[in-house]
């Protein structure tokens, strides 16, 4: 049974098209992967299929009483309520079902008999209702969900105008969860969970009875919750039954056929071209001539296969600096209240460091204390000499209207045109990502421009918070190749051990550190 169909979707942004009569077709049950390079299309479909988007051509259509739970990278949180105030909003239709039901007993003292029968009937149904949806246990069940999720760890009594855009995520995909919806609707999920979240989340989501559409390019996540994939490539979207790696093998099976088949017809057409240049202006062949000329003008002619742009992340290098680039003497990190023991630390020259734990911990706010770029609760922190850093921050929010091209003028404003243009270009971007606004960029085109202005300096630390996050796979293979030939230091803050074990030499883990309860 299908609850949802596209058909013969097409959409653009000015010039740029973006899906060309695209069709897609949900069945109950199915667990669906979107996947595709950063700037493809996958976030424009889902807002085409939530309908916050209207598509240029072709229709959506949602089978009846379908319940759609979405969670985007930009839903919000009214400000001065608690995480729990927003998680028992998850459940305001049972309240509302509840409180029409303590109505209908109210009104029962004044009702005629049969009118008590019907309100009667009608309360049980209401009653029934509750009873399955667990109505009577909500509490226990946020404080279920909240804890495999990690909110119990910040505390459900927090104001969410204290949280960070991390565990804001969090606040929404818990109460998304929470909902229970018919079908859930996930854009990067895994993004701001640590590993023991993304592994509750994981069997979350295999356990799950309903449909999913999920987009993500953690590749060993979707690998281990989705049996559909759907690849968003060249404004195109074809299916493919399996998990990634299922998908992965097709797909280069597919690429290699098309392009001996493309091959095999440039031959034709360049025999068939050959023939009729010899033989068209001799009198005796020339029926011939026109015979293959006819053959050529029917053929269907194959598009060139289109090669991704693959981004090219090289760091330079600058000077080398002290032994000891960061020293930490009884450092203690926080905002309002400490959130560690007094540390002692040294970040040696050379040295590439993973920061891993669970989140809330403080290990973003552990790399702006050591730049110092926040000051600290206790303790201080001390840099070597000739230290050259580039810093890469996991929360980016940009409200003006500079484009790629102005975020990297602003940075080097001696640069020509052709040179910013000719640097953006090296990490995957088109001339449409380039004149494109910031905060119209999907987060992985934006996260290339960040790295963009960080690459083009000369250093020897890397700071870099989460720099995975919204990355394609592409992009996140290079990201891994430029980090490990890059001969400075390296203090990496990641929720992915896949991506830094290949080139990290020391792991810390701030769970070791914290005062709070683990």
């Amino acid at each position: 049974m299908s609850v949802l169909n596209v058909k013969n979707v097409t959409h653009g942004f000015g010039s740029r098209a973006i899906l060309e009569n695209v069709s897609f077709r949900l069945l109950k049950g199915e667990h669906v992967a979107l996947i595709g390079a950063n700037g493809e299309g996958k976030s424009t479909f889902l807002n085409i299929i939530t309908g916050s988007l209207v598509p240029d051509e072709g229709n959506v259509e949602w089978s009846n009483r379908v319940v759609v739970g979405y969670l985007d990278q930009h839903s919000v949180l009214k400000a001065g309520t608690t995480i729990r105030d927003n998680l028992r909003l998850a459940f305001d239709g049972l309240f509302e079902m509840e409180k029409e039901m303590l109505g209908m007993y109210d009104k029962m003292g004044e009702a005629s008999e049969s009118e008590v029968n019907k309100l009667m009937e009608e309360a049980a149904e209401i009653q029934n209702i509750l009873d399955n949806s667990g109505f009577y246990m909500l509490d226990s069940k946020i404080e279920e969900v909240a804890q495999g999720l990690g909110l119990s760890d910040i505390g459900l009594d927090k104001l969410v105008n204290e949280l960070s855009g991390g565990q804001r995520t969090k606040v929404l995909l818990t109460k998304l969860l929470l909902q229970n919806p018919t079908i859930l609707i996930l854009d990067e999920p895994t993004n701001y969970l640590d590993e023991n979240h993304i592994e509750w989340l994981k069997r979350y989501l295999q356990d799950y009875e309903n449909a999913f559409i999920l987009v993500s390019h953690d590749i060993p996540f979707v690998n281990a919750v989705c049996n559909i994939i759907y690849h968003v490539e060249n404004c195109e979207l074809t299916r493919y039954v399996g998990n990634y790696d299922n998908f992965l093998q097709l797909y280069e099976q597919k690429k290699v056929q098309e392009k001996k088949a493309y091959d095999r017809q440039q031959k034709e057409i360049d025999k068939l071209e050959d023939f009729i240049a010899r033989n068209k202006a001799r009198v005796a062949t020339t029926g011939m001539a026109k015979s293959r000329m006819k053959q050529l003008d029917k053929m269907d002619i194959l598009e060139r296969p289109k090669e991704k742009i693959k981004p090219i992340f090289n760091f330079k290098y600058s000077k080398s600096p002290s032994r000891f680039l960061i020293e930490a003497k009884d450092l203690v990190i926080g905002y309002d209240e400490p959130l560690t023991r007094p540390l002692n630390f040294k970040v040696e020259k050379g040295k590439k460091i993973a920061i891993c734990g669970v989140n809330g911990l403080g290990k973003s706010t552990l790399l702006k204390t050591m730049l110092g770029i926040i000051p600290p609760i206790s303790g201080k922190v001390e840099h070597g000499e000739n230290i050259d850093y580039g810093y890469f921050e996991q929360e980016y929010i940009d409200n003006t209207n500079n484009t790629a091209l102005d975020e990297m003028w602003k940075t080097y404003p001696s640069m020509t045109n052709h040179e910013v243009r000719s640097e953006l270009a090296k990490c995957g971007l088109t001339t449409e990502h380039i004149t494109s606004l910031m905060k119209v960029l999907s987060g992985g085109e934006n996260a290339k421009v960040r790295l963009c202005k960080i690459l083009h300096r000369e250093l020897n630390l890397l700071v870099l918070d989460e720099p995975t996050n919204h990355l394609d796979v592409m992009a996140k293979d290079e990201l891994c190749r430029a980090l490990k030939e890059f001969k400075g230091t390296i203090v990496l803050v990641s929720h992915e051990p896949m991506f830094y074990e290949q080139f990290i030499t020391d792991v810390w883990n701030v769970e070791d550190w914290t005062t709070k309860l683990v």
